[in-house]
């Protein structure tokens, strides 16, 4: 699955770094997706996402089932408990800019706060999620090279001169 970051998260001058040293400042868009793909599947089985409010029921269902309903309701059911990890602020900042595509000036202006107050706390939010899709699992951590598994894609082998050998035969 390949996700595209939004100019709004790939603009980000920070980049968390985790306990073990990996950027998950890199998982944003994965994390924005995973929770869009929640708020689809939370649609799909007739509830309205837990930051959202109360449930209802759609007149029309979509034909788009790639999981059982059990699957869905797993996941919905995993995400919210994700979700009730954060604080008040950050779930709210979640909804506004990832569930209903409300932009950062929007955000601010129903939330009654700055629009530096979003941009500071929305990639952090959605950092901590990243942890914590990481943490239980929903999502899988990136593979790491560790440095006696990698090497130079351009490494000489044997008796060959290496193209940056600056040392001139007399």
């Amino acid at each position: 699955m390949t996700v595209s970051l939004p100019a709004s998260v790939r603009g980000q001058a920070e980049h968390s770094k985790s306990s073990d040293g990996v950027c998950i400042s890199a998982y944003r868009g994965y994390t924005m997706a995973l929770l869009r793909r929640y708020f689809h599947m939370s649609l799909d089985i007739g509830r309205l996402p837990s930051l959202l409010g109360r449930e209802f029921f759609r007149a029309r269902v979509t034909s788009y089932h790639v999981h059982s309903f059990e699957d869905v309701v797993i996941l919905v059911h995993d995400v919210e408990r994700c979700l009730e990890r954060l604080d008040d602020f950050s779930r709210s900042v979640i909804a506004r800019i990832v569930l209903q595509d409300y932009t950062w000036d929007e955000a601010a202006l129903l939330m009654n706060c700055s629009r530096r107050t979003i941009a500071r706390r929305f990639p952090r939010t959605l950092d901590r999620l990243s942890e914590i899709f990481l943490e239980v699992g929903l999502l899988r951590p990136f593979p790491t090279n560790s440095p006696e598994t990698a090497r130079p894609c351009q490494e000489a082998s044997g008796d060959e001169t290496l193209a940056n050998d600056c040392t001139v035969s007399k």
